[in-house]
């Protein structure tokens, strides 16, 4: 990509832009097997596309609507992200499909005292359930402080732990 005069970017290095003319942009991001191409230079994109064409088997799957778990869409007044189906999938998961929701994800104070209180868990389980929670953060930061909360305890999680339940 650098040599097509792209930028590789800093904070997320496979994320590659190029700044083109009247300040026109296009941003590649790669992740595994998946691409997302994006810009305001139709012409570019065309041309990206019929390179990464010569060098990789490509299939163009049209406008963004899911990727990595958010779901895009496309209206007159902007692009919106969320993670619906995200949410929904790890509801289901847990068995919490019918929760209610609430104005805070946590009781007030809540203490939940050591990581030798109460019974062991599954930990690869309460690690996966943690960092699908943190994932989930990204677009909803009114749960980050909750999730820090019940991260602290994924080296030794207990019963006690999983039964606190994040609203959503």
């Amino acid at each position: 990509m650098t040599s097509r005069n792209y930028t590789q970017g800093q904070a997320d290095h496979t994320m590659f832009y190029k700044h083109l003319e009247k300040g026109k942009c296009c941003i590649l991001i790669v992740y595994v097997d998946g691409i997302i191409l994006t810009g305001d230079d139709s012409s570019e994109i065309v041309r990206l596309k019929e390179f990464l064409g010569t060098e990789f088997e490509l299939k163009d799957l049209g406008n963004l609507k899911y990727f990595l778990g958010m779901d895009v869409a496309r209206s007159q007044t902007g692009i919106s992200i969320s993670q619906r189906k995200y949410v929904l999938d790890l509801l289901l998961e847990v068995g919490l499909m019918g929760c209610k929701p609430a104005e805070t994800p946590m009781e007030f104070n809540l203490k939940l005292g050591t990581d030798e209180d109460g019974k062991e868990i599954d930990r690869g389980r309460y690690q996966q359930l943690v960092g699908r929670l943190i994932y989930l953060s990204h677009t909803r930061p009114d749960i980050a402080f909750s999730v820090s909360v019940i991260s602290q305890y994924m080296h030794a999680p207990r019963e006690k732990h999983l039964e606190l339940h994040i609203e959503y």
